[in-house]
């Protein structure tokens, strides 16, 4: 790092291939709790559909609608699982390895606080992962409706866990809002006048995101996360306006000292 603070090119992508590094290594080994607790993991994201711990109890030969096809299958259904078991296991790790890549250009006193909100981070993407969840069986009972009564819809698994795991990813990364603005707030990007003076057009963006992405058009399970999204918005926008405050007010100070 040179004497003012910046960092040369080259220095930054070895810094990014680090943090890279080691991010892919916490992800692997969060990885082996998601083979270890594979069956349990399995039979939790089944339940929406069927009772697969039942269904495994009583050696049944299919479980509801759900099934697995091809050599590999199994193999590769619990390789996924475990990587994406992984993945949201070791969020609080690889998200402090990103904004640790960000952060030395930080004062110290931003640096604590951010991080502090960074790993905040765990406890929101938790919350949104469980709220998606627990939507699951209303929005697959919603989508099951559409089969015709003379059908029978039969889900690959592999599809099926596709499905649960977007959901729960979009809920989780989508509660991540306030912590988002706050942190780019923190680093000085952004106001917090800027972020409440457009409210308008943030309720409306996350209207059309939650319509847009959510699997179910159902009105219930889009105001299940556009809600909760619009109070994060404002509570963020609240938390910059605090911090804006005591930001101009230790720049005063630190004016008047000098």
């Amino acid at each position: 790092m040179t004497a003012s603070g910046r960092m040369p090119l080259l220095e930054h992508l070895r810094e990014f291939r680090r943090r890279t590094v080691r991010s892919s290594i916490i992800i692997l080994v969060a990885s082996i709790v998601g083979w270890y607790f594979y069956n349990p993991i399995i039979t939790t994201l089944a339940r929406p559909v069927c009772d697969l711990g039942q269904a495994q109890a009583v050696n049944a030969t299919r479980c509801g609608s759900l099934y697995i096809s091809g050599v590999l299958g199994p193999l590769n259904l619990q390789i996924k699982v475990a990587l994406l078991t992984g993945l949201i296991l070791s969020a609080p790790l690889w998200i402090y390895q990103i904004w640790a890549f960000v952060a030395p250009g930080l004062h110290r006193k931003e640096k604590r606080n951010s991080i502090l909100f960074i790993l905040s981070a765990a406890p929101f993407f938790a919350a949104g992962a469980t709220l998606g969840y627990l939507i699951l069986p209303l929005a697959i009972k919603v989508l099951f409706g559409f089969t015709p009564n003379s059908l029978t819809n039969l889900v690959k698994f592999d599809d099926y866990l596709d499905f649960v795991l977007r959901i729960i990813l979009l809920f989780g990364l989508a509660f991540e809002l306030p912590i988002f603005l706050v942190a780019l707030n923190l680093i000085g990007f952004i106001t917090g006048k800027s972020i409440l003076r457009s409210w308008r057009i943030w309720i409306f963006g996350i209207t059309l995101f939650t319509a847009a992405f959510t699997p179910t058009g159902d009105p219930l399970t889009m105001s299940l996360l556009a809600v909760p999204l619009s109070l994060f918005y404002f509570m963020a926008g609240g938390i910059a306006l605090l911090v804006d405050r005591r930001r101009a007010k230790r720049q005063l100070q630190e004016g008047d000292a000098i």
